[in-house]
C-alpha cells in the first residue's frame, strides 16, 4: 500500500486473478478511478484503491500496460492525479521452440571441407529473446544410419549451420551411402536447464559425388603450333568463391602451366618431349585469407612425341677391317645410329640403305646392309687388296620423316696367314721378392708377325696359357712394337706359391685363314721364383668382437685371441698396447703381436658389456607431491620412476603396500610405462605430511622391487596453488 503517486510494477505473465497494489486515500478523496490500457484485465476497486488483475497477463500479447489513476471526492471531482502507473509484464518460459519447416533437405559433396556449412535449420521461440527463455541451442539427437563411432555431421549450436565433421569429410561416399536422416533438436533456456522446452525436426541429407577430383593423365603433343595458352583440363571445387592456384615440387626453372579462377588449367608454351617428357604438379584452392580449402589435387601431364628429330650417326666415320678372303654372307660390322624421338615408336624406327660405294670395283654392289639393324655383310667372296684396299660407303639412314647420311670406311686387310713367332722359346727365369708391388713389370717379351702391320692380323695378344691358375700375372702389349710386358697382377706370397712355371702364348685378334694354325713357335716358357720376405705376424680375425654380461666374474675367460707367423717358425708374443677397464659399457683394446723387434701387427678387441637387471627402480621427482587443504575431490599427483639399468628394464608397475589404512585412503593408477597417478580416495584429510608406502617393480626376470615411503603434504595453499 501507499499514497497515490506514479508507480512502476513488474508482474509475471499468467497466474490468473491477483492483487497488485493498494493506493491509500487522503481526504477529501473517497474513491479511485483507473483509465488506460486495461485490456479488460486490469482494474481498481474504487472504494479501497486496490489495483488488481481479473485475468492473466500475456507477455507475448502485450509486454507493457500504461494506466492513469486518480482519486475522487464524493461528487466525483478529481482530488489528486491522474498519476501514471506502468505495468511491465515479465516473460516466463511458456512457449516451446518452433522450427520454420517440418522437414529440411540439403545436399553435401563428398570430401567437403569439415566445418563448412552446406545448409541451415532455423527455429524461433515466442518468449522474450533477451532472456534465456527465448535463447535456443541446436543439437543432433539422432543420426540415421551412423556406421562409425563418430557422427559424420555436426551442427553449430547457435546458428543451426550443418556441416561435415572431420570423420564425415573423410568417409562420406555416395557409392556406400547416399542419404542420411538427422533428427535435429532446438532447446530453449540456452540449453542450460533440464526444465527447458525442446522441439525437433528431420533433416534429409543427400550425398553427391565430389566435384573436386583430379582429371585423368593429360596428354599434350610436343611442339604444338596452337596459340597459347591452351586449355588442357578443368577442375571444380566443392566450395564456391575459392581461389585456384598451382604449385610444384620439382622446382623447375619455370612451370609451363597456369590455372584461372574457374579452375581451367592451361599449358602456356610449346613443350619438348626430348627436354622433359612428364610433368607433375598440384592444383590447390584457397579462401580469401590464403588458407587451403580442399586437399591438393595431383595433376599428371604426359608429353606425346612427334617425329621432330632426324637420325644421328653414332660415329662421324665408322671404320671396319675385313680380310680379303672373307666369305660371302659374313657380318663385317654394324652402322650405328640413334634417334631422340620416343623409343619404341615409329618416330624412332630407323632403316638403313647403302646409297653409294666407291670405288665400284670389281663390282658396285660388294656390300649389303640389313635394312632394320644396320649390320653390314659381304655379298660374295670378292675382295682383293690388290684391286682396292679401301672402300667408302654412303649409308642412308631414315625415319618416317628425316634422313641422314652415315660415312663408312672399309679397309681390306691382308689375310691372317702368318702366326706370331717368339724371339725366344724360353725366357729362363726371374727371381722376385714376395713384397713386390702389384703392377711391377718383371719381364719384357717379344714376338713378331709377318702379316700387314697395324692390322688385326699382325697385332699380338699375349696370355699366360698355363701355370697361373689364380691370374697372379698379366701381360700388356705395346700396339706400336708388339712388345709384351709381364706384370704382377695380384700380391705374391712365398708361403702359398714359391715357384711359377709359366707357358705364354701369342695370338692375333683376327682369325687365321683355314689351314694355318698356331704352333710351338707362338709359345714361350718362363719361370718365376718368389723369395721369402720376413712378414709380420697375422691375426686370425681382423677385429675381435664379443658380448658378455656386465656381472661376468673376475678372471672369467672372455675369448681367445690367436695369431700366426706366415713363416711358421717364430714365437709370437701378444701384448696390450691400449685399452679401457671393463667398468665401461663397451671397452676397446688394441693388441699387437711381434716375432722380433722389426715385425709386428695390430688388431682390435671390442668387448660389449650387456646390461643385467641389477638396479631397482627409483622415484624421480624434483619436489614431493602436495594437495591443497581442504580437498575438493579429483586431485591427483604425478609420479615418475626411473632405473639405472638399460631401457628394456624400464617398464614399471606401481602399487601401494598391503596396508589397510593406506589402501582405504589412497589409490594409485598407471599412466604409462614410467608414470602413475597417486590420488586421495576421499576429502577427509588433516593438514599434515602423510607417509605413503609405494612399491615399484621393474620388468626384469626376475623383477627388482623398491619400497618408497613417499611423503605427501596436505597443506594450506596460496592463490598460486602452492603450500605456505
Amino acid at each position: 500500500t501507499g499514497p497515490l503517486q506514479d508507480k512502476n510494477f513488474s508482474v509475471p505473465e499468467g497466474g490468473g486473478v491477483r492483487f497488485i497494489y493498494q493506493f491509500t486515500s487522503e481526504p477529501p478523496a473517497v474513491s479511485f478511478r483507473v483509465t488506460g490500457e486495461k485490456d479488460g484485465i486490469i482494474d481498481i476497486v474504487p472504494k479501497t484503491g486496490i489495483l488488481y488483475l481479473n485475468g492473466s497477463l500475456d507477455w507475448e500479447t502485450k509486454a507493457v500496460h500504461r494506466l492513469q489513476v486518480e482519486s475522487l471526492d464524493e461528487k466525483g471531482n478529481i482530488v489528486k492525479g491522474p498519476y501514471t502507473v506502468t505495468i511491465h509484464v515479465e516473460d516466463i518460459n511458456d512457449n516451446p521452440p518452433e522450427f520454420d519447416q517440418i522437414k529440411y533437405t540439403g545436399v553435401v559433396r563428398q570430401n567437403s571441407r569439415p566445418g563448412k556449412p552446406f545448409m541451415y535449420v532455423h527455429a524461433t521461440d515466442r518468449d522474450d529473446p533477451t532472456t534465456p527463455h527465448g535463447q535456443l541451442m541446436y543439437s543432433i539427437l539422432h543420426h540415421f544410419p551412423n556406421p562409425y563411432t563418430e557422427m559424420l555431421f555436426q551442427i553449430d549450436s547457435v546458428t543451426g549451420a550443418i556441416s561435415p565433421s572431420k570423420t564425415g569429410s573423410y568417409y562420406l561416399d555416395p557409392q556406400k551411402q547416399d542419404t542420411f536422416t538427422l533428427v535435429v533438436a532446438a532447446k530453449d533456456m540456452a540449453g542450460m536447464t533440464t526444465n527447458a522446452f525442446t522441439s525437433s525436426a528431420d533433416v534429409i541429407i543427400t550425398v553427391k559425388e565430389t566435384l573436386w577430383k583430379a582429371p585423368p593423365t593429360i596428354h599434350i603433343q610436343e611442339n604444338s603450333t596452337q596459340i597459347y595458352p591452351v586449355n588442357i583440363s578443368q577442375v571444380h571445387s566443392n566450395e564456391p568463391d575459392v581461389i585456384y592456384d598451382l604449385f610444384e615440387k620439382e622446382k623447375l626453372p619455370r612451370l609451363p602451366f597456369s590455372v584461372d579462377q574457374n579452375g581451367v588449367i592451361y599449358v602456356t608454351e610449346p613443350l619438348d618431349r626430348e627436354e622433359k617428357d612428364t610433368y607433375t604438379f598440384f592444383v590447390v584452392t584457397k579462401d580469401n585469407e590464403g588458407e587451403l580449402v580442399d586437399k591438393p589435387l595431383h595433376i599428371h601431364v604426359t608429353v606425346e612425341d612427334i617425329n621432330d628429330n632426324p637420325p644421328v650417326c653414332q660415329q662421324a666415320l665408322t671404320v671396319i677391317e675385313v680380310q680379303e678372303n672373307e666369305d660371302g654372307g659374313s657380318n663385317i660390322g654394324t652402322v650405328l645410329a640413334t634417334d631422340m624421338d620416343e623409343e619404341g615408336t615409329l618416330n624412332s624406327r630407323l632403316q638403313f640403305k647403302i646409297k653409294s660405294q666407291a670405288p665400284a670395283v670389281p663390282a658396285s654392289n660388294l656390300f649389303l646392309i640389313q635394312q632394320d639393324t644396320g649390320v653390314l655383310q659381304l655379298i660374295s667372296r670378292s675382295l682383293n687388296k690388290r684391286i682396292a684396299s679401301n672402300y667408302s660407303l654412303k649409308v642412308l639412314v631414315t625415319d618416317a620423316v628425316f634422313q641422314t647420311i652415315c660415312d663408312v670406311q672399309i679397309h681390306v686387310i691382308d689375310i691372317n696367314d702368318q702366326i706370331p713367332i717368339f724371339e725366344k722359346s724360353d725366357y729362363d727365369n726371374v727371381t722376385v721378392a714376395e713384397s713386390l708391388p702389384v703392377g711391377t713389370v718383371i719381364l719384357e717379351i717379344q714376338a713378331t708377325d709377318g702379316d700387314e702391320p697395324a692390322t688385326g692380323s699382325s697385332y699380338i695378344i699375349y696370355q699366360v696359357k698355363e701355370g697361373d691358375p689364380n691370374n697372379m700375372f698379366i701381360i700388356e702389349t705395346d700396339p706400336e712394337t708388339n712388345r709384351g710386358f709381364v706384370k704382377i697382377n695380384k700380391a705374391l706370397d712365398f708361403e702359398t706359391a714359391p715357384v711359377y712355371n709359366l707357358v705364354i702364348n701369342a695370338t692375333n685378334p683376327e682369325p687365321l685363314v683355314p689351314g694355318v694354325q698356331y704352333n710351338s713357335s707362338s709359345l714361350t716358357l718362363f719361370k718365376v721364383f718368389v723369395t721369402d720376405v720376413d712378414e709380420p705376424p697375422v691375426f686370425h680375425e681382423t677385429v675381435y668382437k664379443r658380448e658378455v654380461p656386465e656381472d661376468i666374474p673376475v678372471d672369467a675367460l672372455v675369448m681367445t685371441v690367436k695369431a700366426y707367423d706366415p713363416e711358421g717358425d717364430t714365437k709370437i708374443v701378444l701384448k696390450e698396447v691400449q685399452g679401457k677397464r671393463a667398468q665401461y659399457l663397451a671397452c676397446r683394446k688394441r693388441l699387437f703381436c711381434k716375432n722380433n723387434a722389426a715385425q709386428k701387427s695390430k688388431t682390435t678387441l671390442i668387448l660389449h658389456l650387456d646390461d643385467v637387471n641389477d638396479n631397482p627402480p627409483l622415484l624421480a621427482m624434483d619436489y614431493p607431491p602436495f594437495f591443497c587443504h581442504p580437498l575438493s575431490g579429483g586431485e591427483r599427483a604425478f609420479l615418475q620412476a626411473t632405473d639405472a639399468d638399460e631401457h628394456w628394464y624400464s617398464t614399471f608397475t606401481f602399487s601401494l603396500a598391503d596396508d589397510m589404512n593406506t589402501r582405504n585412503n589412497w589409490k594409485i593408477s598407471k599412466v604409462n610405462a614410467t608414470h602413475a597417478y597417486l590420488s586421495p580416495k576421499h576429502a577427509n584429510f588433516e593438514e599434515k605430511v602423510y607417509k605413503i608406502p609405494v612399491i615399484i617393480n621393474d620388468n626384469g626376470k626376475p623383477p627388482l622391487e623398491r619400497k618408497v615411503n613417499l611423503e605427501v603434504n596436505i597443506c594450506k595453499c596460496s592463490s598460486e596453488k602452492s603450500c605456505f
